[in-house]
């Protein structure tokens, strides 16, 4: 196999293996580094922890979650809109619980990089994002 090839295999491989398909890629100005994901020891569940980094401005459309997440606010001011609830902004050391399947929206709403830690306690093997219509 060329060293091309190797390189796209891994590439495609790593995108599998966070659940993420190139339609669920993060938009332009965010970035995401997978820390962990983990079977848990109830049947069926997984973790997984994702490092999520905000360019200022730069907001991730509404989406759902298998399972829950947990959010932990690391730098800057974001603005978290879960359905059903009112806006929240959060600033770092802020946290936040998003219920499983709750659509939801964040953008950062501050002058320099947002970041969170995002938790997800989820159904294994199912897709880690959905966006809403």
């Amino acid at each position: 196999m060329k060293t091309n090839n190797k390189w796209a295999m891994a590439a495609l491989i790593a995108a599998s293996a966070v659940g993420l398909s190139d339609a669920q890629a993060p938009p332009a100005g965010i970035k995401r580094s997978d820390l962990m994901r983990e079977d848990l020891s109830a049947p069926g569940r997984e973790v997984i922890q994702v490092l999520v980094e905000f360019a200022p401005g730069v907001a991730f459309p509404r989406h759902s979650h298998p399972g829950e997440e947990l959010v932990y606010v690391v730098e800057g001011s974001l603005v978290y809109e879960v359905d059903g609830r009112p806006p929240v902004t959060l600033a770092a050391g802020d946290v936040l619980f998003i219920p499983a399947g709750a659509v939801h929206a964040v953008r950062n709403v501050g002058d320099g990089k947002g970041g969170e830690l995002a938790t997800y306690v989820v159904e294994k093997g199912k897709q880690l994002i959905t966006f809403a219509q």
